[in-house]
Order: structure tokens, then C-alpha cells, then sequence
């Protein structure tokens, strides 16, 4: 009735006149300000919401955020709705729907400028940016209302525990409230909101296990040293941990350092300059031997790469304004193809860490042989795991199975060569390679014969390709009998080496899978020369004009 809105306008009006004072808000932004910067502008994507009490409130504090950083006006926006009695101040910053609709794929583009929200009522449901990883709240809020605005700072993104809650008006005994609304299993997991109860005593008891793991290694260097003996100090710790003796210790140093930092990233306004370089040191060294041990599928490792990701969680960490080259003597990107580099790598102190980046290196090549050739594929596998058995098994010292990679390095790097002096593509070599697989097979053929027969086996898979083949077992089925009839125009394979057929049938396969042309735009990804992709694009576009 009217005697309650009149009652609830009076004290509405009183919440305002308090939370929208401008002394108050002053010390607001400014308390802001220093917690982003200090603590959270560096973590994940560096996206925060301020939630303010009223659409008069947020204006204010948007305004005081560019006082203060004038150069911000990229990095900081107000969401909200415009109203018919708005300034026209205030319409030029809230703008229209396409306007908010931009500000919307900005927020959740973790690469664009914009980075700090600030809002009344719009995003707080169903406005989903999972990198967000702190909320300032200066406005009361209870219930669903509530539990729906703090659940945008907790969803899943990279190994962020949870999001951060800065409460400015007491939400806690709401919060609670709010809980019993909700599942007994949800009330069993939920604990105390005070970080300092709860994220603080978890990061001094990650930090404690992970000193123990690094007992008898001195890393006092790293924060007292230069940034040359800070990346010493990292490296260094990598090889220590990477020592086959060690194998049991890395994977829990690797569990507890990534618990370590997800409290920290929770409490890190609360934890002292020692303990936060202590964990920055164990964050890095977390970090490179996560990419070392990486053995899957992907980009070359680089060095720009690995030192910008280094330098990217020490400027969180330590306030940091020094460039760390971690391998202080290499300056070229990680090839397996420069000798120098190799050699390079061969002569490292850290030999357990020399190991590694060779294994990681080797891995990715042979990687790139799974997808195009199978021959090639098989024999460096089984050349590369015998080594490291080998070596795992105590047979081989460090310096030994660094001269078998450093070997097999080389022969993949002469196998790049091969196919030049024998006037092949790459994707010809491969079927060279599954012709010649049987080791007697030139007792009974000229190579110039087993050249005619790669070229025309390689010619006729690439005139008879259908699209989408693999998804249609009559196309299969033509595939291997063009094949089988190719071979058998050329008396392939002799007598008794039967099998032979099948490599030859598995690695056209193989071609064919990876050679994958989308018919609407003439893409190829099957890696090959320049000049035959070109000179087959335009045969096509010859043939479909």
C-alpha cells in the first residue's frame, strides 16, 4: 500500500544519500583501485565488475575511476539502462542497445582492452565471461538476486579455483540466508566466505609442502639476483625437479603448485613480498614444466613464447618490470632442424632439462609423421621410446641418451633431405618410404621403377579424390582397388612379401585423411610444398570455371 512505498522511498533514500556521498565514494575508488592494480589487474584476463548501489552511484564512480586514470577510457564502461530523464552526459556513456551490445563482446573477449565493468542490474544473470575473477559489490543484495550476481565470478576458466567477492556493505549474513535455500549438499560444500580464513591458511600450507619438495635447492637468487640469475634460478629448478629420480616428486610439486596458486589468487592481498616472490618462483617453475612435459599435438615452442608467459605471472606476482630470458644462451626459436641449436642443447649445464626440451621437440615431428607419413611415423616412435626406456631404465646416463636423441634428431633432419635428392614431394616420400618399407624389396626392383610408381600413386590419388570419402565406405573400397590395380600393373609386390600391399593401402589412407579439401572453398591443409598446392589450386579453379 502507499504507507509502505513511502517507507521503503525513505529509507532508500537514506542508503543512497549514505553509499553516494562523496567522501565515501572517494575512498571507495580509491581502495578499488589499489586492490585491481596491486592484486587482481594481472590475473587470468584481468576482467573485474564493480556492481554499484543505483544507476546515480555508478556514474559517480565510473567518472572518479577516469579522474584518476585518465588513460582508462578503453579499460573501464558502465552498463546499464538509460532512462528518459537522463543527462545527456549520461546517454552519451550508456548508449544505445548496439552500444551495450558491442561492450558485451568486449567484456567477454579476453584479448580486447576492456576490462573493468561496472554495473547496477544488467549482466548480474545470465551474463556468462568466464575469465571474470572479481567482483567489488557496493550494493545490498539478498537472496537468488544474490547467489545469481556472485555466481558470475565463479565460472570454470583455465585453473581458477573460484572468483574473489570484495564485500563493501556486508553481504555475508545475507549470503548465508541466501544458502539455506539451497541443497543440503550445496550447505555441506559451502565454507566460510573470508579468505583470510580460509584461501590464506590453504596458500601457507601449499607453500610449506612445496619448499620441502625443493629441499637442498637454493633459490634465494630469485629474488635477490639479477634477471639473469632470476632465470638461472628458474631453469635451474626445472632440472632439478626433472631428474628421473625425482619422478614421484614433480607430479605432486605439480598438483600443489597449481593449488598454491589458485589461493593465492584468492588471497594475494593478505600474503607479504617474501611469500608471494616464494610462490611466484614455484608458479614459474610450475609453468615451464607443464610446457616441457607437454608431449601432445601443438604450436613449436619458442622462446619469445615461453619468456613473455614467465614474465606474464611474475608482473602479477612481483611487481616485475625485467625481461627474463630463461635460456640466456639461446636466441633462436626451438628447431629441431639447426645444428647449432641442437649442439646448443647438448652443451646445457642443466641436462635433465636438455633431455626434455630434445624429447619435446622430437615429439612434435613425430607428430607431424603420424599425420602424413607411416612408415617414417613408426620407426622414429620406436627409435625415440627405446632411448628413453633405456634411459628411464638406469641403462643409459644423461649424456648418453642426449647423444641418441641428439642422433635421431639428425636422421629426421636428413630424412627432410631424402626426398630432394630423389626429386619427391613430401607427400611422394611417404609413399616411397611405404613401398620400400620391406628390406628386400630393391633386390627386385630399380629405384627409378619405385619412383614411376610413388609419382603414379601420388597422380592418381590426387584425380580420383572424393569428397568426404572417409564418411562413405564405397568410396573407400574404389580407393584401395585403384590402388591395388596400380601396383599390380607394376608386378607389386613380389612373391611372398604380400603385406607389403597393406603399408602401401595404410599410408594412401592416411594421405587422404589429412588431405582435406573443403569443395565450397578450395582449402588445402595437407602440408606440402607452396608450389604444388599452388599449382593444384589452379587446376581446380581452371576445372570448376
Amino acid at each position: 500500500d502507499s504507507e509502505v512505498i513511502e517507507k521503503s522511498k525513505h529509507e532508500l533514500g537514506q542508503m543512497e544519500a549514505i553509499l553516494g556521498n562523496n567522501n565515501t565514494l572517494d575512498s571507495l575508488v580509491q581502495d578499488i583501485l589499489d586492490h585491481y592494480e596491486n592484486n587482481r589487474e594481472h590475473l587470468l584476463t584481468g576482467k573485474a565488475m564493480i556492481v554499484a548501489y543505483s544507476r546515480s552511484i555508478a556514474m559517480k564512480i565510473y567518472k572518479r575511476i577516469l579522474a584518476l586514470r585518465p588513460n582508462w577510457e578503453e579499460k573501464v564502461a558502465v552498463v546499464m539502462t538509460s532512462g528518459n530523464n537522463d543527462p545527456e552526459e549520461w546517454r552519451q556513456i550508456i548508449g544505445n542497445k548496439h552500444h551495450k551490445n558491442e561492450l558485451a563482446k568486449k567484456f567477454k573477449d579476453n584479448n580486447s582492452p576492456l576490462k573493468i565493468a561496472i554495473v547496477v542490474d544488467m549482466w548480474l544473470t545470465g551474463f556468462d565471461v568466464p575469465s571474470l575473477a572479481t567482483m567489488y559489490i557496493y550494493k545490498p543484495m539478498t537472496g537468488h538476486n544474490l547467489m545469481q550476481a556472485i555466481a558470475r565470478v565463479n565460472r570454470v576458466f583455465r585453473d581458477k579455483e573460484g572468483g574473489l567477492i570484495v564485500d563493501y556493505v556486508g553481504i555475508a549474513t545475507a549470503l548465508k540466508q541466501a544458502m539455506n535455500d539451497y541443497t543440503s549438499r550445496d550447505k555441506k560444500n559451502y565454507g566460510d566466505t573470508d579468505v583470510s580464513m580460509v584461501a590464506y591458511p590453504k596458500f601457507l600450507e601449499k607453500l610449506s609442502i612445496c619448499r620441502d619438495i625443493f629441499h637442498g635447492y637454493d633459490y634465494s637468487k630469485f629474488k635477490s639476483g639479477t634477471d639473469l640469475e632470476r632465470a638461472k634460478t628458474i631453469s635451474g629448478a626445472v632440472n632439478f625437479i626433472m631428474d628421473k629420480e625425482r619422478a614421484e616428486d614433480k607430479e605432486v610439486f605439480v598438483k600443489e603448485s597449481l593449488m598454491l596458486h589458485q589461493a593465492l589468487s584468492l588471497c594475494s592481498s593478505l600474503v607479504n613480498e617474501d611469500d608471494r616472490f616464494e610462490a611466484a618462483f614455484f608458479e614459474a617453475v610450475r609453468v615451464l614444466v607443464l610446457r616441457l612435459t607437454n608431449t601432445g599435438v601443438g604450436k613449436k615452442i619458442s622462446l619469445p613464447e615461453m619468456n613473455a608467459r614467465i614474465n606474464e605471472l611474475l608482473k602479477h606476482s612481483i611487481k616485475s618490470d625485467g625481461v627474463i630470458n630463461l635460456f640466456s644462451d639461446i636466441k633462436e626459436e626451438f628447431s629441431l632442424f639447426d645444428p647449432k641449436f641442437l649442439q646448443d642443447i647438448a652443451n646445457m649445464k642443466e641436462k635433465n632439462l636438455a633431455i626434455e626440451l630434445l624429447k619435446r621437440l622430437i615429439s612434435n615431428q613425430v607428430s607431424v609423421y603420424r599425420r602424413t607419413n607411416v612408415v617414417k611415423s613408426e620407426k622414429f616412435s620406436e627409435i625415440m621410446q627405446r632411448s628413453l626406456n633405456a634411459y628411464l631404465n638406469g641403462m643409459l646416463t644423461n649424456e648418453e641418451v642426449i647423444a641418441e636423441m641428439l642422433k635421431l634428431a639428425k636422421q629426421i633432419a636428413a630424412d627432410r633431405q631424402e626426398g630432394e635428392k630423389l626429386g619427391l614431394t613430401a607427400d611422394e616420400l611417404a609413399f616411397y618410404d611405404a613401398l620400400v618399407k620391406p628390406q628386400a624389396i630393391k633386390d627386385f626392383y630399380e629405384n627409378e621403377e619405385l619412383i614411376t610408381i610413388t609419382k603414379e600413386l601420388a597422380d592418381t590419388l590426387r584425380k580420383n579424390r572424393t569428397i568426404d570419402w572417409q564418411k562413405r565406405q564405397s568410396a573407400r573400397a574404389k580407393m584401395r582397388m585403384i590402388i591395388k590395380k596400380l601396383l599390380k600393373k607394376h608386378k607389386y609386390p613380389p612373391e611372398g612379401m604380400d603385406d607389403a600391399v597393406q603399408t602401401v593401402i595404410t599410408q594412401c589412407e592416411l594421405w587422404t585423411d589429412n588431405y582435406d579439401m573443403d569443395e565450397e572453398h578450395k582449402v588445402y591443409s595437407y602440408p606440402m610444398p607452396t608450389e604444388e598446392r599452388l599449382s593444384m589450386v589452379a587446376d581446380d579453379i581452371g576445372k570448376y570455371n
